[in-house]
């Protein structure tokens, strides 16, 4: 055998453009020979000439590591299909340092979603989350993904909103092939298939996800509301009108709770897609529908503890139940066109996801004097999301590359009747209505984006084999959302009988007994806690350039500038003055970034980065209108007097990929933040409330391991371990956060109408950093057999606790335990009757870990939320077509 051999120098050049992002070598086409030439045998090549082997670096290295200079993490679309994940925040759980909060917000390096970005093909998205202006990835089914990218270090190509991560959703598409497949699946829960759980009936269409109009706010209420006049009694409106009102409010279908057996979860979906070549290039459509219908049970208790004597003891001792239904609805559809030297893209989403839950919760009251109450909810939330995109690659000859992409999206939450009513215990046992504590409220949330920006490259060759890449952009985002609620009540201005206190909810509330015993009024909150408009509008540009500087050492250096500026406008929906100045936050930055990637042994690299980002509050977290949060039913009040966060980042990476996807990698990281925004827990009147606060500073710093390896063993008699390739990956991150408090610094609280605090009083120096676990793990063993067509995966994924809020001011904070969860995945395809069909089966939390959130004092432990989670089982069915 013979092995080219080079100097150091020529194996430096050589192999510096093989990893060069963005570099690929001009190859020769092959000549078109005559049939003579064809004929004539090939004259015998030079010694010297022969070579059977040439050794390179980085030719294990994946395209998008290679391509990439950041340091990042990449679920590619075989990942998404071993994994099994319904939808991107479950999928994304298994990424290196990443972690899942109620199914949707994925947290980064352990900060908050609002320290991170969510980009579906780099354009911005809108929220319909009050509390949240990140969109919840539990929105996009796996179906639609070709992958998904978590960027860990910052790139000025990106929004400079950036502490934990980017994570760009990128959707499948144009098929080199013609395809269409249909999948239906059935599954099933241990705490809620097949057990008698709470339902109320709504309306006869509730499984579309859509109701029949039963929901639909009453044309005399909607009369009242425009009106500007509270309903009440008085000049503004009679008696008769009064009762008028109050009767067109829909009453049992909407306000009955019953019991059913739940029945068993399922989907259906179809995707499809082709492409044909034209004269102008390949035109390519790919579409993507789905449904499903899920239940969630919860059942388990929620406290609340108070400091008495220095110790901390139990206030408030509540059961709960509840029951969800969840109908999702999805509909996907991409063109594209795409030649030698351009690709123009028409995506379009929509996503709808409903959920109808009824609940209860009964117990002991400690500011009633440890007196019995239960309350009752029913309630309709509708998420829905639209974004459309129009994008563009072009390639302006050998040099220039010019990039654009323009989005719309529209984000919306609809909360009608919301209903509420509360319950007590006479002495003698009964259960009575409170008719002080019934509420219906009607909600409306709305969140619109536009987006732009366009990006320019140009290549300058510094070698045959180095070259520099100089890349400039401008992007512009303008974000509006608006928000509003109004709440109602009945009163009983004479009191009720003692027959109609103890009567059914919907006998008690019917036409009847509204006008002659019941009242209706206006609760809407005044002086702008029920409604306001926002807006945040970004201009933005970047420059940076990208360059072999010297052989096998890459440069990736940038500056990008944000003219930001964010304003929540609370209004008060009866023409009064509010008492709350409108919000903006206007600033400036310069957000510069650099990473240098250095190839410096066979298949090694090491990445160093550093950055400068900001995170700023979140549109619900500066306005004063209350929400209530249905997952903990805890009251959260914003707080306008927030500002910017600002971060240093540092990072660094080693990079091993010993073989084809396979690897090790290690990486470091520090963060510096000033001004960090937290959730903190208050005594609001007589409620306990949340609300925002920006502590001084804090840090974090941390590392990060993953592997990943691939076994073959010789077949010694056990056929069934020698027929497959096994897989063993594991990722562990470790991070160590604290606040810091100084004597001299301050907050500045909603309570406190723009007067600094001590943050002493709030905060407590070294303390760990709302949201922060010290440790992330995620494991997968499994195997594939190509023979038999299957494949098998064990999943293991570990969060430890975690701060979710501050408590109040002397009391500890409230922690949460997300625990172990341990799934398994197996996948089989086969034919049957001509057709190629896969089968899958989904086992999920067969360790039964629950949901636990707690607060703890010496000895003392309170049960702030918990709940079983349960253990669930699916099994699907594709068709290939």
């Amino acid at each position: 055998m013979k092995t080219l051999s080079l100097t150091l120098t020529g194996v430096l050049l050589a192999t510096s453009a093989l990893i060069a992002p963005g570099m690929a070598y001009a190859q020769t086409a092959p000549v078109e020979q005559t049939p003579a030439e064809q004929a004539e045998p090939e004259a015998e090549p030079e010694e010297a000439a022969q070579l059977d082997e040439i050794v390179v670096l980085g030719r294990f290295i994946p395209e998008p590591n290679r391509e990439s200079p950041e340091v990042a993490a990449f679920l590619t679309a075989e990942d998404l299909q071993r994994t099994g994940d319904s939808n991107a925040a479950a999928a994304l759980t298994r990424v290196t340092g990443l972690s899942v909060v109620e199914g949707r917000f994925v947290y980064v390096r352990g900060l908050g979603e609002r320290y991170s970005s969510a980009l579906l093909n780099g354009s911005p998205l809108p929220s319909p989350e009050p509390l949240q202006r990140v969109v919840p990835l539990d929105l996009f089914p796996a179906d639609i993904l070709k992958g998904v990218t978590v960027q860990k270090t910052y790139s000025v190509s990106y929004p400079g909103e950036f502490g934990g991560g980017v994570i760009d959703l990128q959707t499948i598409g144009t098929p080199n092939e013609p395809f269409f497949t249909m999948k239906a699946s059935l599954a099933g829960n241990t705490e809620s298939t097949g057990q008698e759980a709470l339902i109320y009936f709504g309306s006869r269409s509730d499984f579309t996800g859509y109701d029949d109009g039963t929901r639909s706010v009453p044309d005399p209420i909607a009369l009242a509301f425009s009106s500007g006049n509270r309903i009440q009694a008085g000049p503004n409106y009679t008696a008769a009108q009064l009762r008028l009102l109050g009767q067109s409010l829909e009453n049992a279908p909407l306000r009955l709770l019953q019991e059913e057996v739940t029945p068993v979860n399922f989907s259906l979906g179809v995707t499809g897609g082709s492409s044909m070549e034209t004269g102008i290039g390949s035109i390519g459509a790919v579409f993507v529908a789905g449904y499903d219908n899920s239940w969630k049970g919860r059942e388990g208790i929620r406290q609340s503890g108070r400091i008495d004597s220095g110790k901390l003891v139990l206030a408030d001792d509540y059961d709960f139940r509840s029951n969800e239904n969840n109908i999702g609805l999805n509909l996907f559809g991409s063109l594209s066109l795409e030649n030698e030297n351009n690709t123009v893209k028409w995506t379009n989403l929509f996503v709808r996801n409903v959920t109808k839950e009824a609940r209860s919760v009964e117990g002991i009251d400690d500011l009633g004097g440890q007196a019995f109450r239960r309350t009752d909810y029913t309630e309709w939330f509708a998420r829905q999301l639209f974004t459309t995109q129009l994008a563009g690659e072009h390639s302006l000859g050998e040099a220039w590359d010019v990039s654009w992409r323009a989005a719309y999206a529209k984000t919306s939450r609809d909360a009608p009747y919301e209903t509420q009513f509360g319950y007590g215990r006479r002495p003698t046992g009964e259960i009575i209505h409170n008719i002080q504590t019934n509420r219906i409220q009607f909600g409306e949330l709305d969140d619109s984006v536009v987006s732009g920006g366009a990006d320019v490259s140009y290549t300058l060759p510094l070698s045959d084999y180095r070259e520099i890449v100089f890349k400039a952009g401008v992007a512009s985002y303008d974000n509006e959302r608006s928000s509003e609620q109004r709440a109602l009540q009945f009163i009983a201005p004479n009191g009720l009988s003692a027959d109609q206190v103890e009567s059914r909810v919907d006998y008690l509330f019917s036409d009847f007994n509204i006008g002659p015993f019941l009242q209706i009024q206006e609760i809407t909150g005044s002086n702008g806690a029920s409604a306001y408009d926002a807006q945040l509008q970004v201009l933005a540009g970047y420059a940076q350039v990208e360059a072999e500087i010297i052989p096998l050492v890459n440069l990736n250096l940038g500056v990008r500038y944000e003219d930001g500026e964010q304003s929540v406008n609370p209004f008060d929906l009866f023409g009064a003055a509010t008492g709350f100045l409108p919000t903006k936050i206007e600033e400036q930055y310069w957000l510069p970034a650099g990473t240098i990637t250095w190839n410096f042994a066979e298949d090694m690299q090491l990445r160093l980065g550093a950055s400068k980002t900001i995170g700023r509050p979140q549109f619900r977290e500066l306005a004063p209108q209350q929400y209530t949060d249905v997952e903990s039913d805890r009251t959260f009040i914003g707080n306008p007097y927030l500002v910017d966060t600002e971060l240093l980042n540092l990072d660094a990476r080693y990079e091993w990929y010993f073989g084809r996807q396979q690897y090790v990698t290690a990486g470091v990281f520090y963060k510096d933040l000033e001004n960090p925004i937290e959730s903190s827990v208050i005594d609001q009147g007589a409620n306990i409330s949340q609300t925002f606060l920006n502590a001084p500073k804090a840090t974090i710093i941390g590392f990060e391991l993953e592997g990943k390896k691939y076994f073959e063993f010789p077949d010694n008699g056990m056929s069934f371990i020698a027929n497959k390739k096994w897989l063993i990956q594991a990722n562990y991150t470790y991070a160590s956060s604290e606040v810091k408090v100084g004597s001299g610094d301050t907050v500045t609280t909603q309570n406190s109408l723009g007067i600094a605090q001590p943050a002493s009083f709030y905060v407590v120096d070294g303390s760990r950093l709302q949201g922060q676990s010290d440790h992330v793990a995620n494991a997968q063993f499994g195997w594939e057999d190509d023979t038999a067509r299957s494949q098998a995966t064990i999943i293991v994924n570990y969060v430890s606790e975690r701060t979710s809020a501050r408590g109040r001011p002397g009391e500890p904070d409230l922690i949460q335990d997300p625990g172990v969860f341990l799934d398994f995945v197996y996948r089989k395809d086969f034919d049957a009757m001509g057709r190629d069909l896969g089968f899958a089966l989904e086992l999920r939390n067969l360790l039964r870990t629950d949901f636990d959130e707690f607060q703890t004092l010496g000895n003392s432990t309170i049960a702030v939320n918990r709940y079983e989670l349960g253990r669930s089982a699916s099994v699907s069915l594709t068709a290939r077509f």
